[in-house]
Formats: C-alpha cells, sequence, structure tokens
C-alpha cells in the first residue's frame, strides 16, 4: 500500500465529510448558545462538546438538566440516545476491527453520525479495500466534522444573544439526521422500525423527561430485529 493511495482515500473522506459542515456549524453554534444560556461556563460547554462528541444526547441531556430532571434519569435518557453508537461501533468492527487498539480507541472517540453514514456506505460499496484505505477515509470524513464542532460551540458561547432569530439554527438538528438517516434507509426492516419509532415518539410526547423517547427507541429497535428475524427465514424456506 502506497502512501500516495492512503492519502488519495483521506481526502476523498475529506470531500466527502466537508457537506456536513452545513449542518454541524449550526447544530454547533445552538449548542454553545443553549448551553450558555442554561447556566453552563464557558469552560463547562466546550468541555462538553470536547469531551462527548455527541450532538443529539448533549442536547437532550443539558434540557433534561435545565429541568432540573433526576440524575438517573438524564444518565440513562443520555445514554439511550447514544445507544445507537454501540450498534455503529458493532458495524464498524467488521470492517475496522483489525486496526491497532489505539487506532480502534481513537476512532470510537472520534466517531458521530456524520462519519459513520458516509463510511458504512462507501465500505459496503467497496468492500474489497484494505484496512489502511478504510482507516484512511474514516478519518478523512471525520476530519472536518469533530474539530468544527468545537469551534462553532465557541463561536455559539462568543456570539449568544447576538444571534438574531430569523436564522432559526434549530432546523440544523432534523436537517443532519434525516441527512444522515436516509440513505440508511435499506430494508424493509429498516423502515418499519423507523415508521414505528416516529409514531410512538409522537404519541408518548407527553411523558416526562422524554421517556416516550426511550420507549419508542427500544419498541422500534425490537420490532426491526424481529423483522430482520422474519425475513430472513423467509428468505431461507423460499431457498
Amino acid at each position: 500500500m502506497s502512501d500516495a493511495t492512503q492519502k488519495s482515500y483521506y481526502w476523498l473522506g475529506f470531500r466527502t465529510g466537508v457537506p456536513f459542515l452545513l449542518v454541524v456549524v449550526p447544530f454547533g453554534l445552538l449548542f454553545g448558545v443553549i448551553a450558555t444560556e442554561a447556566g453552563f461556563t464557558s469552560i463547562q460547554t466546550m468541555a462538553f462538546s470536547s469531551v462527548v462528541f455527541a450532538g443529539a444526547a448533549q442536547f437532550t441531556a443539558l434540557q433534561l438538566m435545565a429541568e432540573d430532571g433526576p440524575f438517573l434519569i438524564i444518565i440513562a435518557t443520555a445514554l439511550a440516545v447514544n445507544l445507537r453508537m454501540a450498534m455503529y461501533s458493532a458495524s464498524l468492527a467488521v470492517w475496522l476491527g483489525k486496526a491497532p487498539l489505539w487506532k480502534r480507541a481513537l476512532i470510537a472517540y472520534v466517531n458521530v453520525d456524520q462519519s459513520y453514514a458516509v463510511s458504512i456506505n462507501r465500505f459496503e460499496d467497496e468492500p474489497d479495500l484494505t484496512l489502511s484505505q478504510r482507516i484512511s477515509f474514516f478519518f478523512g470524513a471525520v476530519t472536518p466534522v469533530c474539530p468544527m464542532w468545537i469551534v462553532a460551540t465557541g463561536l455559539g458561547i462568543w456570539v449568544g444573544d447576538t444571534i438574531p432569530d430569523w436564522m432559526a439554527l434549530d432546523f440544523a438538528v432534523p436537517i443532519c439526521f434525516l441527512a444522515i438517516i436516509a440513505p440508511m434507509m435499506r430494508s424493509l426492516a429498516h423502515m418499519i422500525a423507523a415508521v414505528v419509532s416516529i409514531v410512538l415518539a409522537l404519541v408518548l410526547a407527553g411523558l416526562p423527561y422524554n421517556l416516550g423517547l426511550l420507549v419508542a427507541a427500544a419498541v422500534a429497535m425490537i420490532v426491526g430485529a424481529q423483522i430482520e428475524v422474519l425475513m430472513s427465514r423467509r428468505a431461507a424456506n423460499d431457498q
């Protein structure tokens, strides 16, 4: 494997990750603004974004802390929102599991929705890539995303209330996840699980501390897994 080939996959990943800045920057700005409005100091807010790297879980935990939610509920909800990272890691292990421990640790630290989505799609589309090419692509994809998440959080702290309401930065959250999830809806089980989670989340929206989100996520995962099992059995019987 030549260095030139590894570099080419790094820059390919980098170019693939750059469009996500359109949603990562306003997402980070919004977190910086809301965290400071909720009473977090600048250091606490920057540390939150630098250590956790999980926008959705950060917003969820922040909202519950602002509402003086019970500590265990805050932890459980944040873990539930971030439970997808465990599934991301299991999925990536198939392609990156033979990397050295320190690289796997670094991949786990910077793995976010955007880097996972573009990387897993690339790995599945090009299954013959070498381990070095996969790692180069992954780190290329994450390079424009993670640093700018921290920078945008800092800008949100700095500009704060000067951001006009008409900018409506909260648009970035749903658009970001729609852009990530839509290309991954590749099977009937995926789509049914998504529909179940949406319907249950809306129906149970009135439950305190966002508990409806936990229930919707758990039920949707169970339904999706059962659909996968049924489809596999049907495919096996048809052979």
